[in-house]
């Protein structure tokens, strides 16, 4: 199935990404990895939750860590344009017959919380309280040294449907991945920031999380962090890389929470502002779509994946395989 042609007029203006709220078992745990390893800025944390952002980031928030019986996945959120956008965004998604409410959210402002076409919980706001820069303050600076949040991945059963879905909402097609014999889709990734991706969809057992996405400053940094990981417990979660993905073009490193929940660490792809580019095509057999350099994926990256709270996942019915490491 071909892509759809950029939809530049959405019901609803989606500016990006925003955060993450991860549900997890163990509090103290997960302020050790995100903390104290990767080097992410506490805003605020109580006795069953704490909130992080990256070192560029002016919002609250990136992530929210929130402590539960389980481990999974409360919601994916975005930011829009403004205040009067989320009123379109609730009577879109009301009229498409899903389910809206609106919620409270620490440090937000009007919240909307709806589902996709998989089901697959997100939020939209517009205001979140801002804190001072701390872009500057070195002294901070620690882990691998992360500047912003930069993308979701999630498992799909039907790339197609996703992608559909989602230029609906205005969120435009950057490179592709098609099975040549059924000519559907493996995998997509989409944007509204104009970067490669706000989020991505992956053919699997979903709508599961596969990873969320840190830019950090340089190569150099994920080589730190290799280190740093190598030394202080964590060589075990380290699960793929470092390389350089074919797609996007980004140095990259897979690493895995102590929930297993998967961070990307990731930097040097391009800029993709401008509304008529053309989305890139890759073959599925094609070596260096997923590796430019660097071992293959190993079988957990196709298979392993954050579950969403409450939602069932779906077994996609797509045969074709991708290149997996032996």
């Amino acid at each position: 199935m071909p892509i759809p042609a950029p939809n530049l007029y959405p019901p609803f203006n989606i500016i990006r990404l925003s955060h993450v709220v991860f549900g997890v078992t163990d509090l103290a745990a997960s302020r050790a990895f995100y903390v104290d390893t990767l080097g992410l800025q506490v805003t605020d944390e109580d006795d069953r939750h704490i909130f992080l952002r990256a070192m560029e980031e002016r919002g609250h928030h990136s992530v929210v860590l929130v402590k539960t019986p389980e481990a999974n996945v409360r919601s994916l959120a975005f930011k829009l344009f403004d205040e009067g956008e989320l009123d379109k965004a609730h009577d879109w998604f009301e009229a498409e017959g899903h389910s809206v409410e609106w919620v409270e959210r620490p440090y937000q402002g009007r919240t909307l919380r709806t589902h996709d076409c998989f089901g697959m919980p997100i939020e939209f706001y517009f205001r979140m309280d801002r804190l001072e820069p701390i872009h500057q303050k070195y002294a901070l600076y620690h882990g691998v040294k992360p500047l912003r949040i930069d993308h979701f991945n999630c498992f799909a059963s039907d790339v197609d449907k996703a992608v559909e879905f989602y230029n609906r909402i205005g969120f435009r097609v950057t490179e592709y991945t098609e099975d040549e014999e059924s000519g559907r889709l493996w995998a997509a990734w989409t944007h509204r920031k104009g970067g490669v991706h706000d989020i991505a969809f992956t053919n699997g057992l979903g709508p599961r999380l596969h990873h969320t996405a840190f830019w950090v400053p340089t190569p150099l940094n994920i080589i730190d962090l290799l280190d740093l990981m190598s030394t202080t417990g964590y060589v075990a979660n380290i699960e793929r890389g470092p390389g350089r993905h074919g797609i996007s073009n980004a140095f990259f490193l897979y690493i895995l929470d102590p929930d297993g929940h998967r961070i990307e660490i990731y930097c040097s792809d391009y800029q993709t502002v401008d509304p008529d580019l053309e989305a890139i095509r890759w073959d599925l057999k094609d070596p260096q779509r997923q590796t430019l350099w660097g071992a293959p994926a190993p079988r957990s990256w196709f298979e392993h994946g954050s579950r969403f709270q409450d939602v069932e996942p779906v077994a996609s019915d797509m045969k074709a395989t991708p290149i997996i490491a032996p």
